[in-house]
Formats: structure tokens, C-alpha cells, sequence
């Protein structure tokens, strides 16, 4: 029986961002503002697109951007209480949705409780081991009484120490009580490309214990993503590789780009998160020199090793890019009102994609081949049991002939994809010879079930 990630489709949900929220978040503020009535209205959208999982975050009490941590035992009074959270959790069950949360343990900010007892204790503090490199002999350039480690330089994000044992179990009784609190089924550990493995070990351990099927992803950009997928440490990572070879993939006209990296990451690429955008991303659509190739990029997504995510406003073709000073631009204000309006062919597509990748086990562990492979059309098949689907591409924007080879015992295939993103009732293909004869259209690809 395969694991509910491992079948997963996921909706990536940035909070703070989707409902408008006050970037700064004031001490004085007040009651906290139910925007989680907003994200409620959500939910039946996410369903309707065949989404079966959300991962949303960041959600606890922070100063600005909702990854400089205040409290992690209290939802960002900006979205509301955790009782608000509570109703979200329960009603995505209600419609059969997972919900994974952001797990920032890599730093905190700087009004953390931890911190803030440095600074009005200094070295008589019993927290100052709490995080890493903190000296007394010099000043921060935050005017602070000592020096610590910061995340990448930014000395608003000071770095916990995560091999002092008090933090662990600091930290893992925080995730203890959002697993019995909120019920969620998993975290994405921010910046787990700089986490101590130890730590994750342990992490493992705890969740494990506490849920059985409890699931970790981790963000990570560069490495050997091995290290951190293994029964040992985490369930995933982000597959920023595959996400940085579509896109240029399909910019270049350069197919060859994403079938090495398909067969690089093979080993361990099904239980990889992909993505083509996210929080920290420019936009797809954005980043595509044609827009035109939005629909293939999505169909690869979907249908290549791993466990697809589409970032809220992704299913609208919404842009966005960050600047060198800010990320507002991936993060708009969008209002469930706007559903309609934003209403757009991708939409559907994107609906029927997770329609075929619910239906076809082929997409949960499948086994990959690679079957035509030129520079500006792609084909491969997943296959599971009973289950075998056939995808194949076109980054071209005029027509094209393939001549596919297939086993043997092929017959025959089935479209489960038709050309407005629709299932179509077309006539089955007769295989002739061993080889699949279909011409696709310009930036547009096909989806069959080989029988």
C-alpha cells in the first residue's frame, strides 16, 4: 500500500501573501485577524482542480515575511488564531486534502523569546547557547550586546543552535503539539540544505512516533539530493533541478536538458516534490520565452517522476517577478471573488491533469522509460501494475509526426487527454509493428493508456 504523499497532488499555499496581509506584523496589533476566512473559501477550488493535498506556510506567529519566527506555538495573528487553523484542517479533511506546514528551525526572529533574553541577560541568559556562534566581545549590526550566527547574513534571522539538546526538544515539542493540535500531516523544513542531519535523524524519529505516516520535504536547492532522501533523514526534498531543467528545457528547445536530468535523478526522482514555480520563484508563466508552452510544461509536471505541486495562481497563468529587494510580486493579494474572472484554459487542463494522475497508479511510483527523445519532442511512459500511460511532447509551435516504439504486447492506446485539455471520447490508436504513429499539435502534447 503506498503512502498518501506518494499518490499526492499538491496546492501550494503562501498566506500571508494570498490574503493580503500587513507586511509587518505590530506587537500592539491587537486580536488577530481571521483571514482564515478568506482561505476557507479556498478550499472547494483547490478540490475542483483535483488537488488532494495542500502545503501551507508560513503560518506561525512572525515580524514581517512569516519566516522570522515569534512564536511557533501560535498561529500569525495577521491570518488569525490557531482555532482558525483548526477549521481550515478540518474542513480540508472534509473534502479529503492533506495539510503540510512550513517548519522553520533553521533560525528564528530576532523577538523569539530565546533572543530577546540574550539581549536583556547577555552572558548570564540560560539561553545564550540556544543559538550558534553568539560571543560577547563584539556588537552585531543590529546594535545587539554580542554576535551570532545569522541566516546568510541577514542579522534579522539569527541561527539556532540545532546541536544544543535543549533546542531539539524545544523544537520537537512544538511539532508534538501542531500534530496534536492542528492534526497536520506533515512539515516542509525550511532550509534543510543547511539543517543538521542529526537533527533531521531525530526529527524523523519523533514523527514517526508520533504519526506514522507523517511526511517530511525539505528545502533544498543544490547537492546530492540522496542525502537527504533515505530512510534515515527525510521522505523528500524540492527537485529544484528538474525545476530549473523544464523551464530551460522548454526555452532552449532543448528536450535532451530535462530527459539527463530525469535519468540522473531516477534513483531517487518519484519521491522528489517538483514544482515550476513557487514562493521564492519567478513566476512560469513569467519565466517562459512563449506562453504558448505553459500547457506542455504543466503535462510534464504531471506526468514525469515525483510529487507534483502548483503554486497558488499557477492554474490562471498569473506573472510575477522578484526584484533584488523583494518577493511581493510572486506573492500577490488574490480574492476567491476573482475565481471566475481569472478563469483560463490552463485552468481546466491543469483540473484534468490531476484527474489522470488520481486515476492512473502509473504516476505513483511508476517506472520511467525514455522512448523518442529529439530536441523539440519528448516521449516517455510511467508504468505501475496494471497501469501504463504514455506521454508524449511538442515545444515545437508547428506540428509533429513521432513514430513511438513501444513493447510488443502494445496494442493499442487510449487519450486520456484531448486538445482543449478535455477528455475526449477519440478512437483508440492502433499500434502497428511495435511503434505508436500520432502527430501532435504545435506546443501541445498527448497523454494514452497503452493496452
Amino acid at each position: 500500500m503506498s503512502a498518501w504523499y506518494e499518490q499526492s497532488v499538491f496546492y501550494h499555499m503562501y498566506p500571508l501573501g494570498m490574503t493580503g496581509a500587513p507586511r509587518e506584523n505590530h506587537l500592539d496589533a491587537g486580536l488577530p485577524v481571521c483571514r482564515f476566512s478568506q482561505l476557507d473559501l479556498w478550499i472547494p477550488h483547490i478540490r475542483d482542480l483535483n488537488f488532494n493535498a495542500v502545503y501551507i506556510g508560513p503560518l506561525f506567529e512572525s515580524t514581517s515575511h512569516g519566516y522570522d519566527t515569534r512564536d511557533y506555538r501560535k498561529v500569525d495573528s495577521r491570518l488569525g488564531s490557531n482555532e482558525d487553523f483548526c477549521r481550515f484542517v478540518s474542513l480540508c479533511r472534509q473534502q479529503g486534502i492533506r495539510v503540510v506546514v512550513d517548519g522553520v528551525f533553521n533560525h528564528t526572529g530576532r523577538e523569539f523569546f530565546a533572543f530577546q533574553d540574550i539581549i536583556r541577560h547577555k552572558w548570564d541568559s540560560p539561553y545564550k547557547d540556544w543559538y550558534r556562534g553568539v560571543r560577547f566581545d563584539c556588537q552585531s549590526p543590529m546594535g545587539d550586546p554580542f554576535c551570532y550566527d545569522a541566516w546568510q547574513g541577514h542579522f534579522e534571522l539569527p541561527c539556532l543552535n540545532l546541536q544544543n539538546p535543549q533546542v531539539r526538544d524545544y523544537l520537537f515539542q512544538c511539532v508534538e503539539f501542531w500534530i496534536k493540535e492542528f492534526d497536520i500531516d506533515g512539515i516542509r523544513l525550511d532550509c534543510a540544505n543547511v539543517l543538521d542531519f542529526g537533527f533531521m535523524e531525530e526529527l524523523r524519529q519523533v514523527t514517526g512516533r508520533l504519526k506514522e505516516d507523517f511526511w517530511l520535504m525539505g528545502e533544498v536547492i543544490h547537492g546530492d539530493y540522496a542525502r537527504w532522501v533515505n530512510p534515515r533523514t527525510l521522505h523528500s526534498v524540492t527537485n529544484y533541478e528538474l525545476h530549473k531543467s523544464i523551464y530551460s528545457g522548454f526555452n532552449d528547445h532543448n528536450f535532451f536538458e530535462i530527459a539527463h536530468n530525469v535519468r540522473r535523478l531516477e534513483a531517487i526522482g518519484r519521491d522528489l516534490y517538483t514544482f515550476v514555480d513557487n514562493h521564492d520563484e519567478d513566476r512560469i508563466a513569467s519565466k517562459l520565452k512563449d506562453e504558448m508552452h505553459l500547457a506542455p510544461v504543466y503535462m510534464c509536471l504531471y506526468t514525469l517522476p515525483g510529487i507534483p505541486s502548483v503554486y497558488y495562481g499557477g492554474e490562471w497563468a498569473i506573472q510575477g517577478r522578484r526584484t533584488r529587494t523583494s518577493d511581493e510580486a510572486l506573492r500577490p493579494a488574490i480574492s476567491p471573488e476573482q475565481f471566475e474572472k481569472l478563469h483560463c484554459p490552463l485552468t481546466g487542463l491543469i483540473a484534468r491533469l490531476g484527474e489522470i494522475h488520481r486515476q492512473e497508479k502509473a504516476f505513483c511510483h511508476g517506472v520511467y522509460r525514455e522512448l523518442y527523445l529529439t530536441n523539440r519532442q519528448y516521449a516517455y511512459s510511467r508504468e505501475n501494475g496494471d497501469s501504463l500511460v504514455l506521454t508524449a511532447l511538442n515545444n515545437d509551435p508547428g506540428p509533429a509526426a513521432l513514430s513511438i516504439p513501444l513493447p510488443p504486447e502494445i496494442t493499442r492506446a487510449l487519450p486520456l487527454l484531448g486538445e482543449e485539455g478535455k477528455p475526449e471520447s477519440m478512437e483508440p490508436i492502433a499500434v502497428e509493428n511495435g511503434r505508436l504513429n500520432i502527430t501532435l499539435p504545435g506546443n501541445w502534447g498527448s497523454i494514452l493508456k497503452l493496452v
